[in-house]
């Protein structure tokens, strides 16, 4: 490069366009997002697998049946699918959550402060503008510690 094109970048007179990074925000989109209420399950005879010493973290979220009289035993799970929901600040968000495992999943969104309640074989729409930057947590009240889902709301600068 020329030392009179090197000056000219570097006193800001010409501006190349491949250089030049596009910082506008995101338009906002209506955004419809869908997500399951699900167990996750598992299970074995104790002659392939003992069954745990240690119990599981209180709460609901997750269950542990001790060995059946065939020497079965389960453990399972509750948890929203997807784990991670990303969205744009200013985005109008649906969410579409179906019950598929569990009587009902009453929930609340912190930071939005919304609530609902998921039932099995339903569907459940919740409609909000997310004007708020951050993390936030989409936490089932009867699931929990492991029935839990991140709402990430990415800041338009």
């Amino acid at each position: 490069m020329t030392h009179w094109l090197l000056a000219m970048l570097a006193c800001g007179s010409i501006a190349l366009p491949a250089l030049a990074q596009d910082r506008s925000a995101p338009s906002p989109r209506e955004r419809t997002i869908y997500v399951a209420a699900v167990e996750s399950k598992g299970g074995v005879h104790v002659d392939h697998e003992p069954f745990p010493t240690h119990p599981v973290p209180e709460g609901g979220g997750y269950l542990l049946k001790k060995p059946d009289d065939k020497g079965r035993w389960e453990v399972s799970t509750y948890r929203w699918d997807p784990g991670t929901i990303v969205v744009n600040q200013g985005d109008q968000v649906t969410l579409e959550i179906v019950g598929i495992n569990g009587n009902e999943h009453p929930f609340t969104i912190e930071g939005y402060w919304l609530t609902g309640t998921v039932r099995r074989g339903q569907i459940t729409r919740l409609t909000f503008l997310a004007d708020k930057a951050g993390i936030f947590k989409i936490i089932c009240r009867t699931h929990s510690p492991s029935m839990q889902a991140d709402l990430v709301v990415l800041e338009n600068k």
